[in-house]
């Protein structure tokens, strides 16, 4: 998950352009003597925002004139010609994002514990991360510019946590009041304008799920194709969630959902030629369902909301079966395991096995044969299990899977990406082997820390033997080979 500077959004809206952070060597900035800490404020004497409006500005233009504000104060004019393909080799600085001024009951920030980064208690509605990031956005206090701006820049797809068309069901969710909770009138134009939306559901047991759940998603599907896909997620109560308006999803809830939702899925297959409508992976792995098949997700719309991820784990981490008929498992598994330890990131200061000294230059893995430890949260460990067996069974490895309990939010989460850094350490005397694999998702984008704060040196100094940290892409080819 990409995470966004908590510096209100209003500091960000009263400077003038947009701040240059890097300028590529070589680059036609370079030549033009842009600087980092110069601040472009127009473009063609059209005032600057952000980068998304220099993208927008600068797009298929040949002639440009910057007015550009230099650190000292100054400000200067540059003219100049450049191929319209030609990069200007300029990065700026990240988006600060325009807050959200509504009271969900269900917001992820009231679940936080008290020493949570505070980056976590940022609640953004923002349009333009919606349409970068796939970030969700209500459109509940979109503003007249905001609109015009989606329309004009052509900011699509754009992602709508809609949660109810019932208007006092989706008010009463949202915590504000019926006029501001509809939203139709801008939808409407929205998709008028041929701005694709992508619709998103949070699943309350006893407020939005039966009767105003199958309105919703038949609302919804009424607007296809421009509006895309719906997802429909379970709300994750944590251990301080203490609403009582709230209910706790249970297995039975989710076995009642999947026939709800498959019965329409099968109605918007016949009527629309999609499946349209789309459960989360949470929901089937609660209920004990199986996980719907390759066709049922098509292209997958709204992977990163959680739905259709398991399937997906499942394709890629077949094709470790599919290579092993053809491929000299002891040759690749030498080669990519050099690679492997040479590119990830490790504790220096460990104690690095006998069977693993010196992997960057010389290694001896007999018949390509791992031992070592996954680890993983509670609710993918079962899907990881089994497959990781398969793996053992047909390379004569011994990996294996601990699930890790989240004890830093509790209550309902259970997924990878929000263990915390002292949940890791809670398993370390589980670990076995000559190394430990942790998921990357655990750790800050852009900083070596985990959800609770803790550095990842801290993390890899508590474990007895070297820590990798690897997405699926990084586990699949290590095993792969």
């Amino acid at each position: 998950m990409y995470e966004f500077a908590v510096t209100p959004a209003v500091t960000q809206l009263r400077r003038p352009g947009v701040i240059i952070t890097e300028v590529a060597r070589g680059s036609l900035g370079e030549e033009l003597e842009l600087e980092p800490n110069d601040r472009i404020v127009k473009v063609n004497g059209r005032p600057v925002r952000d980068y998304l409006d220099f993208r927008f500005q600068t797009a298929g233009e040949t002639e440009l004139v910057f007015q550009v504000k230099k650190a000292n104060g100054e400000t200067h004019e540059i003219e100049f010609d450049r191929d319209e393909s030609e990069d200007l080799g300029l990065m700026f600085e990240q988006i600060v994002p325009r807050q959200c001024a509504n009271e969900c009951l269900f917001c992820f920030c009231k679940g936080n514990p008290d020493d949570a980064r505070p980056s976590l208690f940022v609640r953004d509605e923002d349009i333009r991360l919606s349409f970068l990031y796939g970030n969700y956005t209500t459109l509940s206090s979109i503003t007249e510019d905001e609109m015009k701006r989606i329309i004009e820049q052509r900011l699509s797809p754009q992602y709508v946590s809609v949660h109810a068309t019932d208007l006092k069901t989706r008010a009463y969710l949202l915590g504000v009041d019926e006029a501001r909770a509809d939203i139709s009138q801008k939808l409407e134009r929205l998709l008028a304008a041929d701005i694709e939306i992508h619709a998103q559901i949070v699943l309350c047991p006893e407020i939005n799920d039966g009767t105003i759940l199958e309105q919703t998603l038949r609302d919804l599907a009424a607007h296809y194709p421009k509006i895309v896909s719906t997802a429909i997620v379970p709300v994750a109560l944590t251990r301080y969630n203490t609403d009582e308006r709230l209910s706790r999803v249970t297995p039975e809830f989710c076995r009642r959902t999947i026939t709800q939702v498959e019965n329409l899925q099968d109605e918007f297959r016949t009527t629309l030629g999609v499946t349209f409508a789309f459960l989360g992976d949470e929901i089937y792995l609660k209920a004990g369902a199986e996980i719907p098949t390759r066709e049922h997700y098509g292209n997958y719309p709204q992977i990163e909301d959680g739905v259709g991820m398991i399937r997906s784990f499942l394709e890629q981490f077949q094709t470790v079966f599919d290579s092993a008929a053809t491929k000299d498992r002891r040759t690749e598994a030498v080669d990519l395991a050099r690679q492997f330890f040479k590119n990830v990131r490790t504790r220096p200061e460990a104690r690095v096995p006998a069977r693993l000294e010196g992997a960057t230059t010389t290694l001896d893995f007999p018949s390509g044969r791992l031992f070592g430890t996954i680890l993983t949260g509670e609710m993918f460990a079962p899907i990881l299990t089994e497959q990781i067996e398969r793996f053992n069974r047909m390379s004569g490895s011994a990996l294996t899977v601990v699930a890790v309990p989240n004890t830093y939010f509790g209550g309902d989460v259970s997924v990878a990406g929000l263990l915390s850094g002292r949940d890791l350490l809670a398993v370390s005397g589980s670990v076995v082997g000559d190394f430990v694999i942790i998921p990357r998702v655990t750790i800050k984008s852009d900083e070596p820390i985990f959800i609770d704060g803790m550095s990842y040196e801290e993390v890899k100094s508590g474990f007895p033997v070297p820590v990798f940290d690897l997405d699926t892409d990084g586990l699949i080819k290590l095993l792969q080979n």
